[in-house]
């Protein structure tokens, strides 16, 4: 026999526990120490594939344990990352939860507006969702979808998802979705997860900033994230954002070791993956930063079979420059100069994908806030 459990708008388990905003301290929200506004530390949890659900938890623990604001979770083609974030959520209390990113094509903007809603109310209050165009290799070799107007997918699917978890009816007549006469059958959390984009170059950073609540930076220099803090800010001013109630999260690669060199080795070849061996994005936003011959360089090299030529091709200034590695003395003076750069509120600690466990937890406990 089949138990058809009720989908009207009745009250959800939250209700239970749920401690109003003015009560509490939400993560994503910057203290101040000494009257200086603190830059928020949250943890990106390993892209590369973990033994288990089990083991992201442990490590999601272990950054609530040491004081993280937020875990973030990647979705690629491993573990989907709403059924990973749920067991997160049950197994956690405090840490902020959020995904980075769910891609735009492989979900309708609707379900991710449930997604989010349903998420919210699993964590209690903890959630902030992440989500964007990803890239062709994942969107049409993995979801065998056609990597089409990223920018126009991505606007509208923030769009909707706004409206989504508002409990308000949807109505939406956009280039892409006409949505009408639905709603959530449930209560709408309260309050509304934000809504995150992801971005790389200057018109989707701007996108960020316009309509939704916070943008997620990567493999960007100090110069570079200072150019794109400009396209989001004077997208913020385009849609009438108030800047402060957004927040702009910079994902680093960081590697801790007593062996500074095998640190640093990881961490180059982390770096040349992403830039040689992801398409064309990472490549691009690098040449952009006064780097073209080298992120050229590092694509042809990679294309071509010759990774370890590929690595090589990575200087110590340029590793440096956008990435943490070395000793743990070393990786704490380089993540304050990320830190202290206007207009960041948080910075995302993200590890090589070839870091085995024990130097994931080093460096979870040698940065930790």
């Amino acid at each position: 026999m089949w138990l058809y459990l009720p989908c009207g708008r009745t009250a959800s388990h939250v209700s239970d526990t749920y401690v109003p905003v003015a009560n509490r301290s939400l993560p994503g929200h910057r203290t101040t120490r000494g009257g200086r506004q603190m830059t928020a530390r949250d943890v990106y949890l390993p892209v590369a594939a973990q033994p288990s659900v089990d083991t992201l938890v442990g490590m999601s623990q272990q950054a609530e344990d040491r004081g993280y604001d937020r875990v973030w979770l990647p979705e690629t083609w491993g573990r989907d990352a709403v059924t990973t974030l749920t067991s997160i959520a049950e197994h956690t209390s405090t840490v902020g939860l959020g995904s980075s990113i769910l891609n735009v094509y492989s979900r309708s903007p609707a379900l991710l507006g449930q997604t989010a809603a349903t998420l919210q109310e699993v964590s209690d209050g903890r959630f902030r969702a992440g989500v964007g165009p990803s890239g062709p290799i994942v969107i049409e070799g993995w979801h065998g979808r056609e990597f089409e107007s990223p920018l126009k997918y991505t606007r509208e699917t923030v769009d909707i998802m706004k409206q989504v978890l508002s409990g308000e009816t949807v109505d939406y007549d956009g280039d892409i979705f006409s949505l009408s006469g639905f709603r959530l059958r449930c209560e709408p959390p309260e309050p509304a997860p934000p809504v995150d984009a992801g971005g790389l170059g200057p018109k989707s950073v701007e996108l960020a900033g316009r309509f939704a609540d916070g943008w997620h930076a990567l493999m960007l220099t100090a110069d570079g994230l200072r150019d794109r803090l400009e396209d989001f800010e004077h997208g913020a001013d385009l849609g009438d954002r108030d800047r402060a109630d957004q927040r702009v999260t910079l994902s680093l690669t960081c590697c801790a070791m007593d062996d500074r060199e095998q640190a640093r080795e990881l961490a180059r070849q982390h770096v040349a993956f992403y830039i040689g061996g992801m398409g064309t994005f990472y490549r691009d936003a690098l040449a952009r930063q006064g780097y073209e011959d080298t992120a050229y360089e590092i694509a042809e090299q990679w294309g071509s079979g010759n990774k370890g030529a590929a690595v090589d091709a990575i200087s110590d200034e340029l590793l440096d420059s956008i990435a943490v590695a070395g000793t743990p003395e070393d990786c704490r003076d380089r993540i304050a100069q990320f830190e202290d750069i206007d207009g960041v509120d948080a910075i995302n600690i993200s590890f090589p994908r070839a870091a085995e466990r024990d130097t994931i937890d080093t460096t979870i406990d040698v940065l930790a806030p």
